[in-house]
């Protein structure tokens, strides 16, 4: 597919202008860091994946060793590191309360604040894995979570080209076949359910040029997309300056 070889020589070129030694990716076991990490892999430079347990549900982390462990046996220039934050955030709401939204952003900000750690350690460049349907359609990311990073490779293909560029690239099916999830809560839920609409569908929403009739659900999936992109804006636009001058 054209986007894998193009991707590759950005991110190559990208981390040679800015002097960088390679790139950290954290890997959840979902089909975009699997995507991304071996976009990574592939340039040559050298590729940290860091597996961050928090209270993980077992599957997630096994499906992020899966990765990595698939990473390995295919390129030379993989090495891992597993940091488990579980501690580190039951300490943190011993002192500080929050509610539950607030505690599940905070895992993505912590794991942000690992890979910044490792990366300034490594002088690498910190990897996205966001897809343009949650960074640019409904904003489903956490702000200064997995929002925050150096270069995001992938967010300007929507979720089923992750997943066609994923068959292209073998990553394995496990992944490939599992229900796309953030790994923030508890009770296991998937991205869809807390959408509550399919990828799929958000991407004929974010395309739908107006020219059509709409059928019940596409109506109730286009005010789904609307909402979800008008609330989240705030994460998708230049924070707010009081211009004084």
């Amino acid at each position: 597919m054209k986007y894998v070889n193009k991707i590759v020589t950005w991110l190559k070129d990208y981390a040679t202008k800015s002097n960088m030694k390679g790139f950290v990716v954290g890997v959840s076991g979902g089909i975009d860091s699997a995507v991304t990490s071996t976009l990574c892999a592939m340039t040559g430079f050298p590729v940290i994946c860091v597996n961050m347990p928090l209270h993980q549900d077992e599957v997630l982390n096994s499906r992020s060793e899966l990765q990595i462990r698939w990473l390995k046996d295919n390129y030379s220039n993989i090495s891992e590191k597993v940091v488990d934050l579980s501690e580190v955030y039951d300490k943190l709401f011993e002192v500080v309360s929050s509610d539950e939204l607030g505690k599940a952003n905070t895992q993505a900000r912590l794991r942000m604040i690992t890979l910044y750690a490792i990366s300034s350690e490594y002088n690498h460049l910190v990897v996205g894995t966001g897809n343009k349907v949650e960074d640019f359609g409904v904003g489903f990311f956490t702000k200064y979570g997995d929002g925050g990073v150096d270069i995001s490779p992938i967010a300007d293909l929507m979720k089923s080209e992750v997943y066609e560029i994923a068959r292209i690239l073998k990553i394995p099916t496990e992944i490939q076949e599992a229900a796309p999830t953030d790994g923030l809560w508890n009770d296991g839920r998937t991205d869809e359910i807390q959408l509550k609409a399919a990828y799929n569908e958000l991407e004929w929403a974010m395309n739908y040029d107006g020219s059509s009739d709409l059928s019940d659900r596409e109506k109730e999936v286009l005010n789904i997309y609307n909402e979800h992109h008008q609330k989240n804006l705030h994460k998708m636009l230049p924070i707010p300056v009081c211009e004084v001058k």
